[in-house]
């Protein structure tokens, strides 16, 4: 089995969570007041929900939606081109030493609970969950 950079051991330390939440946080805001000059990105609504940096916090991996869930591949377009000035924007809010290196993936939390509602809906589970 590969070893995932952000999951080394037992999980992440208490001060990756929390300058990933910081990280969080932060680009929701900035994201939310449309602070970055891109007007094609300030119209998108994007949740950020979650952030996970690396154990060196050299590398930040926030999970993003947009709103809807239509456009994603558009949205992680836009922030990739717009990394360096929500990087420095980052930087700027948290006061960090060095400020991560961000990174941008989908977040699938949502689709797994719509799966995992289909699966517990479906009747030979309800029957076995019933018995």
């Amino acid at each position: 089995m590969a070893k995932n950079k952000f999951h080394d051991g037992p999980g992440p330390s208490q001060r990756q969570l929390r300058v990933g939440e910081l990280i969080r946080r932060t680009l929701s805001e900035v994201l939310a007041r449309g602070d970055i000059h891109d007007p094609e990105l300030n119209r998108m609504s994007i949740t950020v929900g979650e952030v996970r940096t690396s154990p060196d916090l050299k590398i930040a991996t926030a999970y993003v939606l947009p709103l809807g869930g239509k456009g994603q591949e558009d949205v992680l377009k836009l922030l990739a081109r717009n990394k360096s000035e929500l990087r420095r924007a980052v930087g700027k809010k948290l006061g960090l030493k060095f400020t991560p290196d961000l990174r941008f993936q989908l977040d699938q939390t949502f689709d797994q609970m719509d799966d995992t509602r289909r699966m517990l809906n479906q009747d030979a589970v309800r029957r076995d969950i019933e018995e």
